[in-house]
């Protein structure tokens, strides 16, 4: 009953987009007629159709004025041409929520003369059901608004509602870069197994279902990191060695630089496209 009679548009339709609607029709929140897509690129809007069976058009306007819930998935560069395009046909009571990464609340607001906005910081495995997102709203969203909202969004994973807009930029750091911290260790460990003799067949395959495996310790044991690396950490022995050539190399370190410096970044996009933006205006 959450969503019934509810058309949820998408004004961009590229991976993230995807993957929501894929996410959406998954958990059965709304029939495939009930989302309506539009894409510059009409090769894009037919694989949507023919794969999901949604609505789909190449104009904004159409998808504004029917959407109850309008999904905001383009690339932040293009937001205030669109915006500019599509403020007059956003309707009243409609809920619009923005996956666009540093564009904040207070910019979508102005740009849509909408005061009722979700902004959302997902990340890339939430095309794969495996997400993680961040997400906060303005006042003005409504208890059953903020209830659709958070339907939506567990459809790409795990999600977590923050008060303060702040945070946002914090889990652009953590989260949200956070997949490219862990491809960087995992293409560090593979090739450290060519290094040392597998073929890299092997060697990703072996470091794959060790990252796996460990994080499904982590998560069945409930137990803090430290606990578990202590318990796997015999004195004098392999992983000792190994985990004090990190530490005297300053692994710790150097990894709290890199989210720190993400989070300067992500502060630094959000003030750069919120002046853009009132420079527009």
């Amino acid at each position: 009953m959450m969503f019934e009679n509810t058309t949820i548009g998408f004004i961009g339709s590229g991976n993230m987009g995807e993957a929501m609607i894929k996410g959406i029709l998954g958990q059965s929140l709304v029939e495939p007629s009930f989302i309506f897509s539009s894409d510059p690129r009409e090769e894009r809007l037919s694989y949507l159709h023919e794969k999901y069976g949604v609505r789909v058009t190449t104009n904004n306007h159409e998808v504004a004025r029917e959407a109850d819930i309008l999904v905001l998935s383009i690339k932040p560069q293009v937001l205030p041409k669109v915006m500019k395009e599509i403020y007059l046909d956003v309707r009243p009571d409609a809920l619009v929520l923005s996956i666009l990464a540093g564009v904040r609340i207070g910019s979508i607001a102005n740009g849509l003369k909408h005061a009722i906005v979700v902004r959302a910081m997902p990340n890339t495995p939430g095309q794969f059901g495996a997400g993680m997102t961040v997400w906060t709203s303005s006042p003005h969203v409504s208890g059953r608004q903020r209830e659709q909202a958070q339907m939506i969004l567990r459809a790409l994973g795990e999600e977590i509602w923050v008060e303060e807009e702040g945070y946002l930029d914090m889990a652009t750091a953590l989260s949200g870069t956070g997949p490219a911290y862990v491809f960087l260790f995992i293409e560090a460990l593979i090739d450290a197994g060519v290094h040392m003799g597998f073929s890299r067949h092997v060697a990703e395959q072996m470091v794959l279902q060790t990252i796996e495996g460990s994080l499904k310790v982590v998560r069945e044991l409930g137990r803090h990191p430290a606990t578990l690396r202590n318990m796997v950490t015999s004195p004098g022995g392999t992983s000792a060695a190994a985990l004090y050539e990190l530490e005297k190399g300053g692994f710790r370190t150097i990894l709290s630089k890199a989210v720190f410096a993400a989070y300067r970044r992500s502060v630094e996009l959000g003030e750069a496209s919120e002046a853009k933006l009132l420079n527009e205006d």
